[in-house]
């Protein structure tokens, strides 16, 4: 599976129409279709490939998932997803209510997040970027210090879980 990556911005028509970047669209993989729902961290869109989303279905599936993220999930993001179909000069039309829960009018900001992607108001995802740089800043988290946590959590893992 490849990786949604960078930032475009893209005007939206009267109708609601956007293209879909074309590296986005190289992801999906010759998909005619991707799914969208109202994120649950922000005030944007997200939006994934069908595949993810078989994806996300299985894990929920998992026996030690506890029942209210479960609940939670299906409720809120299955029960809340659109599909939508691309057409052939790559435009999706994002639904009314999902343009005001963003608050996007005349453009939207394709932001690539690994496996998924968030659409934005432009101006709305300049300010998220904005406070995102000054907490990670505050926090001190760069990648160095993400690879090193992971290598050390990986490492306690293969050794037992730590101290002996």
């Amino acid at each position: 599976m490849g990786l949604f990556l960078s930032t475009y911005v893209n005007k939206v028509d009267k109708k609601g129409r956007v293209s879909v970047p074309s590296s986005f669209r190289g992801v999906l993989g010759g998909q005619t279709e991707l799914i969208v729902f109202r994120s649950l961290q922000a005030n944007a869109i997200d939006a994934c490939s069908v595949d993810y989303m078989d994806r996300l279905s299985e894990a929920l599936d998992n026996p030690n998932m506890p029942d209210d993220m479960r609940d939670l999930i299906e409720t809120t993001v299955f029960g809340g997803s659109v599909r939508l179909a691309l057409d052939p000069e790559g435009r999706i039309v994002l639904p009314e209510n999902f343009l005001a829960f963003a608050g996007i009018t005349e453009g939207a900001a394709f932001v690539g997040r690994r496996h998924t992607f968030q659409i934005w108001d432009p101006e709305a995802l300049s300010a998220h970027e904005a406070a995102s740089r000054d907490r990670s800043r505050a926090q001190n988290i760069s990648l160095s210090t993400i690879l090193a946590r992971t290598n050390s959590v990986l490492a306690a893992g293969s050794n037992g879980g730590g101290a002996q």
